[in-house]
């Protein structure tokens, strides 16, 4: 049976880090648009979540070449092209 294997970076990210990231590769800032509401928000009570990469590394040589800031900077340019091509 063969394995599974998670794809991650090893690296935590807060939802801020990507707002910070999507809003500047358009010039915005996050703070202007985004509201949080208070109610929504708890702790969590998982612990960290981080995907560990270490068999898909030892087993098939995997490693990330798209750091977080390029990964969100090519999921809003795709959106960004998305909304621009005529349906």
């Amino acid at each position: 049976m063969p394995a599974d294997h998670v794809l991650a970076t090893g690296e935590t990210h807060q939802i801020r880090d990507y707002l910070q990231e999507a809003f500047s590769r358009v010039g915005l800032h996050w703070e202007d648009w985004v509201e949080a509401d208070p109610a929504l928000v708890h702790p969590i009570d998982v612990g960290q979540l981080i995907g560990n990469p270490s068999r898909a590394k030892k087993s098939l040589g995997w490693v990330p070449e798209v750091s977080f800031p390029r990964l969100v900077q090519m999921m809003v340019d795709s959106q960004l092209k998305r909304l621009k091509t005529p349906r």
